[in-house]
């Protein structure tokens, strides 16, 4: 039984690399850290554009743990807490876990900044818009 995919149809070429992102996206989800995905309308005031905040839990981690990268049109984070010294828990409901989080970014995506408050990390983007080309394609004839 051969397998259908979006990308299967001959008019949509060059996208066999989405279909592989997609496919791994799809596998590596496993909840932690939890997080929001928000449209932030743009503001009149301060001229500041349409963008999107991705917003992430992670308490118990400070600026130092964490590290925020894009990779080609990946934006990864990375969160990793450093065992404090000897410690006598009577009781240990929070664990020193560490976790990299991947969103794929459409191209011209930008990340315009991160801040870290109250155990909340927010990731800004913004897309330009981009630029309309046109562009004439010359047909030579061969005699």
């Amino acid at each position: 039984m051969s397998r259908t995919t979006p990308f299967a149809s001959p008019l949509l070429l060059g996208f066999d690399t989405m279909e592989k992102t997609l496919e791994r996206i799809s596998k590596a989800s496993d909840g932690y850290p939890p997080y929001n995905i928000e449209r932030m309308r743009p503001d009149r005031i301060s001229g500041e554009p349409e963008r999107l905040r991705i917003t992430l839990a992670v308490a118990g981690f400070s600026e130092d743990e964490l590290d925020i990268t894009t990779e080609e049109n990946q934006l990864l984070i990375r969160g990793r807490q450093v065992e404090q010294e000897e410690r006598d828990y009577l009781y240990r409901g929070i664990a020193a876990r560490q976790f990299q989080r991947v969103f794929v970014l459409a191209d011209g995506m930008q990340v315009l900044g991160a801040v870290l408050k109250n155990g909340l990390l927010a990731v800004d983007l913004i897309r330009p818009e981009p630029a309309r080309m046109v562009k004439k394609i010359n047909i030579s004839v061969s005699q």
